[in-house]
């Protein structure tokens, strides 16, 4: 009886996550619908359905992107996450993260700091330590490809002009955006990033490279140096 109360395959068809997915599209579900799609099967020991299971992983936490960002050994130690499972979510975030990186056109010019952040937003705000990297771009400010400088908390022996500006200097790039995030989620410029962005915007003027910008990632937020004016 408890079973059957429990089971998907007694709800109404239209309130099935797969049967919603096909009749309604992908957007319709919920997260823990999402959720029950990919993991349909409860394991063993695990009361209520695979949406309810769902909500439980979301509940615990605290959302989405801490579920899927969460080390292995933390999640395999609730009951119904095994060494599978596991591995699945970790791919599913950085699936995540490579798709939002395609979404950066190599034939449309970038314009603003809202479309850096957007391709770059979700891979760096999801990193748990500090990377600096270098978009170089042509004549057009049309993206040519995406450099990782350095990682680990900023310092000025970690971003050197000589290692900023020589991917620059071989693709021929016209100019380049600096971007890079803080782990902590706070995407305010620190004295160091203000310091940085300073010497590599004058050792830009003299290579002839522009440097029109310095995004500062966060945890769903970002500060553009060119927006704010900053160095």
């Amino acid at each position: 009886m408890s079973e059957s109360l429990h089971s998907i395959k007694s709800w109404p068809r239209g309130e099935r996550p797969r049967e919603k997915l096909d009749e309604h599209g992908v957007g319709s579900l919920s997260d823990a619908e999402l959720l029950a799609v990919l993991m349909p099967t409860r394991s063993r020991g695990v009361c209520g359905s695979s949406v309810d299971h769902g909500r439980m992983l979301l509940a615990r936490f605290g959302g989405l992107r801490a579920l899927v960002d969460a080390p292995s050994p933390k999640l395999t130690s609730i009951l119904g996450i095994g060494p599978a499972r596991a591995a699945m979510l970790a791919a599913l975030g950085e699936l995540a993260r490579r798709y939002a990186a395609e979404r950066l056109d190599r034939g449309r010019a970038l314009r603003t700091s809202a479309e850096v952040f957007r391709h770059c937003g979700v891979r760096l705000s999801a990193l748990r330590k500090e990377e600096f990297r270098v978009i170089l771009l042509d004549g057009k400010n049309r993206p040519m490809r995406e450099v990782r400088i350095s990682e680990g908390s900023l310092t000025a022996s970690l971003v050197h002009p000589r290692e900023v500006f020589l991917p620059a200097i071989e693709a021929a790039a016209a100019a380049i955006i600096l971007v890079h995030n803080h782990p902590s989620g706070d995407p305010t410029p620190s004295a160091e990033d203000l310091e940085i962005t300073k010497r590599l915007r004058q050792a830009g003027e003299l290579l002839g490279i522009h440097v029109l910008d310095h995004i500062v990632v966060g945890r769903q937020a970002y500060v553009s140096f060119a927006d704010e004016q900053l160095a």
